[in-house]
């Protein structure tokens, strides 16, 4: 079991998420790149605000929710979605799905091998 938050962690995680839901700038949302609750990053990946760049970065993070947050954000570029998708078949996940899903309700193919056919 790990270590309990003390009121005050708690209340620095509460300001991040609200924080993170009200960024409005690519430069509001840049402390949340690297904020290590993975939950904080996922609510920042799913503001409404955030932007094609924001979301490109946020398609890197480490953690799948955040990539499927975007992979589903209105806002994502098609060229982000792309590279969503481009990996190895045998490392597919929950990643790949959302995004093909994205991309094929856009109106992209995919050939058998589950590759986007431009």
């Amino acid at each position: 079991m790990g270590k309990r938050k003390t009121p005050e962690e708690k209340a620095d995680e509460e300001r991040r998420y609200m924080l993170a839901a009200a960024a409005a700038t690519d430069e509001e949302f840049e402390s949340f790149f690297a904020d290590p609750n993975q939950a904080i990053r996922n609510a920042a990946a799913l503001n409404p605000d955030a932007s094609v760049a924001v979301l490109d970065r946020f398609a890197d993070d480490r953690f799948w929710s955040v990539r499927v947050a975007v992979a589903e954000h209105p806002n994502t570029a098609r060229k982000t979605l792309l590279r969503l998708v481009a990996g190895a078949p045998s490392a597919r996940g929950v990643v790949y799905h959302a995004a093909r899903a994205r991309l094929e309700r856009d109106g992209v193919r995919f050939d058998e091998a589950g590759f986007p056919v431009e």
